[in-house]
């Protein structure tokens, strides 16, 4: 940690001018904040560090080394929850309980904070749970909303919560935290930072591991192998295959760390065995990483198809002329030669293609289907 709990939030100044100016607030807080912003802007970073400020006992608020800060950042607080859905949709029976729960006095700190990531995944009847907490909320309760669009909640909630709204941090900043936190050489930091598209956590994992460089160069390699329908269809097959490689390597990160934690919280025996009784807690969390595991492979499908699409993008850049830096530069020579010989309009209908295949994953389509569908689109441009 560096000198203050707002130093992980990168290329955020207004943002950090916002909450630490609410965090010291003389005049009370107000009970709802909504922090929105696109993927990698880092909206649970944000309310995490507003979360500290607001329980931080030092002056200014947000200190970055009392003990309320950091058990705030490494997730112990008492009277900080932290809500993290982990499958597609949060129903209302557990979003009662978190109201409830939510209502009791703060038991050490300033105030009682439920930290919600991803609360566009509340179904309707949670949604409508969470409105009337939030519309009536105990003078020490603050609820931080994460979301990625404003759209993404109802609007009643919405107009009751203060916005905060997080930009894609600019290139240039994200390579600067991988080199001076990460120790990532400037080459480097560079081109994953262009890669990520000011995706912080993707930066990273671009610059520290191998394995998901080599998986995004096979998403990459995509347009060069559209020859022919058999070729496209193969195109499509290792797509899919990069992505769920990508969501696996991810899931058993965050599967195991939990598992572990949970094992020993239930009393796990020096010799690896469980008290009776435990299975059933054991089952559920299993059930859950699986419903996790879908979404974490769904967001890695898109995150593949966004990779893909830079490279038509970056094509169409070329064709236009448009005198923007390009996202993938190690591969100038082949898009100088792509963009020669096709046309803009080929190049546009190739990035609709692309976005229409998100929908239809959106929409449950078979992923191998729906990407052989686009491969083959992809061909004839």
């Amino acid at each position: 940690m560096g000198m203050s709990v707002w130093d992980d939030l990168v290329g955020q100044e207004p943002v950090v001018a916002q909450m630490s100016t609410a965090a010291e607030g003389t005049g009370g807080v107000a009970h709802a904040w909504l922090f929105t912003g696109p993927p990698g802007a880092g909206r649970s970073t944000a309310a995490r560090a507003f979360a500290a400020a607001l329980q931080c006992t030092e002056r200014p608020r947000g200190c970055g080394h009392c003990a309320s800060c950091h058990q705030v950042l490494q997730g112990t607080h008492a009277d900080v929850e932290v809500v993290r859905p982990a499958g597609l949709s949060y129903g209302v029976k557990e979003t009662r309980e978190l109201v409830l729960r939510s209502s009791s006095s703060p038991s050490g700190g300033r105030w009682q904070v439920v930290l919600f990531e991803d609360a566009d995944r509340a179904t309707e009847a949670a949604a409508n749970a969470l409105l009337k907490a939030i519309e009536e909320p105990p003078p020490r309760t603050v609820w931080l909303l994460c979301t990625p669009s404003p759209d993404d909640l109802l609007v009643t909630i919405r107009s009751r919560c203060r916005v905060v709204t997080l930009r894609t941090p600019p290139v240039a900043a994200v390579a600067d935290v991988l080199v001076l936190r990460d120790g990532v050489d400037r080459e480097t930091a560079d081109v994953v930072a262009r890669a990520a598209q000011g995706h912080i956590s993707r930066a990273r994992r671009l610059a520290t591991d191998p394995e998901a460089r080599a998986r995004r160069a096979e998403v990459l390699a995509v347009p060069r192998r559209l020859t022919s329908v058999g070729p496209a269809v193969a195109a499509a097959e290792a797509l899919v295959k990069a992505a769920e490689a990508e969501a696996k390597t991810q899931a058993e990160e965050l599967n195991e760390s939990e598992t572990s934690a949970m094992r020993q919280a239930l009393g796990e025996s020096a010799k690896g065995r469980m008290p009776r009784g435990t299975a059933g807690v054991l089952k559920e969390l299993e059930d859950r990483q699986k419903s996790r595991a879908t979404r974490v492979k769904r967001d890695a499908l898109d995150r593949a198809l966004l990779d893909l699409a830079s490279y038509y993008r970056d094509v169409l850049t070329l064709q236009l002329g448009a005198g923007t830096e390009l996202v993938n530069t190690e591969l100038g020579p082949e898009l100088r030669t792509a963009a020669a010989a096709g046309r803009p309009e080929a190049s546009l209908r190739r990035l609709d293609a692309i976005m229409l295949c998100r929908e239809r994953l959106e929409a449950n389509v078979n992923p191998l289907l729906a990407v052989e569908a686009l491969t083959l689109a992809l061909r004839t441009g």
